[in-house]
């Protein structure tokens, strides 16, 4: 482990992320808030300790995959610790471990928050919030591949290491120019959205942050009720409908740009993404419809889908309090939650290509059992999937689930009740935002006790980070030769 490297890297994101701390001044000029202070000082601070590692740690060795993967978990966990700059200094946020989860939750594109009165938040700190997500949601390190370039070192170890999904799609030989146009295309779709969100009578400021919200799959809002607040159905169908690209593979977008419409029919994950949607929405209204818990047929539907594609593609925003939905609605929410988008999307969860082959696989071996001597194999969009993916689903499967069990258990164990410790766990590690019980979708997670925040700030770093890049550094092995 070439630590002198590692620091370096993580002192030029430092840099750059007091750049972005400057972003939300002139919303606090612009509004008066009064805060503009506040990220002045946390930008200085950013711009002192960064420069501090990239000047002094001079390193002239390559970056290997070791220094990949400390510098995206390191990465991450100092993003969120000088990132809770603000909220400490403007005193919107007192606690230290408070501000350390809403800004991890939000870098992390969870959305899970410890505020009860969002609304009463100063403007250019809810633009923070936002913006939060927004660069969370591509992924901070694939930005951070422009500058990487001046470091003298590659880019691909970081990629592979942060962009989520079973593989890293490369839209281009070399890597900054597939950061590029990642973040072109999410540029595209966030300003299509705010755009369409403004036709439908929201401000530029409400529209922008809940555009970076929605592509990033947070769920931060600017009001203490979600989307509900609003009571549109026009901007319910704007928010679904780009809350469904945004579980989309984005490298899928590119190609649809390019004209490539057969990219998308041919797509076996998103076929299975798009159908999951579609059978779970029909489910969802049909035992709303029976139990009467809508008089409407069209509120019915309005209410359903929009909850489905906010659970799937781990968004958390909320137009409806589905805990007073029938048992069985809830229960399919719940089994979205553990899904997830599609590979190579912003969302969090499992991901729809890792289920389906998970299944496919399940299916070949008791294909297997009546036919010994047949060969099959396990194919996705009529490609073989090599045996080392398939065994890497599998130990993630595996690992997902063990997490799930043992931060329920710790949960558990700081006194939340079965319900609400669990469903805080798979909130939190598949990057969702609302769960079930006391942090609900009309909750929050303030109720906490700091051992159960903390076990839960690390589940939104394992979750976003898919769970290998975090846990490889506690190998003895990974340190040392």
């Amino acid at each position: 482990m070439n630590l002198i490297l590692t620091l370096r890297i993580l002192g030029a994101l430092l840099l750059c992320l007091g750049g972005t701390l400057l972003l939300p001044v002139p919303f606090s000029l612009f509004y008066h808030d009064g805060v503009w202070s506040a990220f002045v000082i946390s930008a200085l601070i950013c711009f002192s300790c960064g420069g501090l590692l990239f000047g002094f740690c001079k390193s002239s060795k390559d970056l290997s995959v070791r220094e990949g993967f400390a510098v995206v978990t390191f990465g991450w966990t100092v993003f969120a610790l000088f990132g809770a700059l603000p909220y400490l200094l403007s005193g919107a946020i007192p606690s230290p471990l408070d501000a350390f989860f809403e800004t991890m939750s939000g870098f992390t594109t969870t959305g899970s928050t410890i505020l009860t009165e969002i609304e009463a938040l100063p403007k250019s700190l809810l633009f923070w919030r936002a913006l939060t997500h927004w660069l969370g949601g591509m992924g901070i390190i694939v930005l951070s591949l422009a500058i990487l370039p001046m470091l003298g070192v590659g880019g691909m170890q970081l990629f592979k290491a942060e962009v989520p999904g079973p593989t890293a799609d490369r839209l281009r030989p070399r890597i900054q120019d597939t950061a590029k146009l990642l973040w072109g295309v999410y540029l595209l779709l966030t300003a299509a959205e705010a755009l369409l969100l403004m036709i439908g009578g929201m401000s530029f400021f409400d529209a922008l942050c809940h555009s970076f919200a929605t592509l990033a799959t947070g769920g931060f809002s600017t009001r203490n009720t979600s989307i509900a607040a609003y009571n549109s159905g026009y901007i319910d169908a704007v928010i679904t409908v780009f809350m469904i690209l945004a579980g989309i593979n984005f490298t899928l977008h590119f190609q649809l740009l390019r004209g490539k419409l057969r990219e998308f029919h041919r797509n076996e994950e998103l076929r299975c993404y798009l159908g999951l949607i579609v059978a779970a929405t029909a489910v969802i209204v049909g035992f709303n419809w029976y139990y009467a818990t809508y008089s409407q047929l069209g509120e019915n539907i309005r209410y359903s889908v929009f909850q489905v594609a906010s659970i799937i593609t781990t968004t958390g925003f909320g137009t409806a309090n589905y805990e007073t939905w029938p048992v069985l609605p809830q229960y399919i929410l719940i089994l979205l939650m553990f899904i997830g988008g599609c590979a190579g999307s912003t969302g969090g969860g499992i991901k729809v290509a890792r289920i389906l082959l998970l299944f496919k696989h399940a299916q070949v071996q008791v294909f297997r059992l009546i036919h010994p001597r047949a060969i099959r194999l396990v194919k996705l969009g009529n490609r073989p999937v090599d045996k080392e993916v398939l065994q890497s689903i599998l130990g993630f499967f595996a690992l997902f689930i063990g997490t799930f069990v043992f931060a329920s258990l710790l949960m558990a164990a700081s006194g939340m009740d079965l319900v609400s410790g669990g469903a805080a766990v798979i909130a939190c590690l598949a990057n969702i935002g609302p769960g079930l019980g006391t942090v609900g979708p009309i909750d929050n997670f303030a109720h906490i006790p700091a051992f159960g925040k903390s076990v839960l700030i690390v589940c939104m770093l394992m979750g976003r980070l898919e769970l290998f890049t975090v846990l490889v550094l506690f190998f003895p092995s990974f340190w040392h030769k």
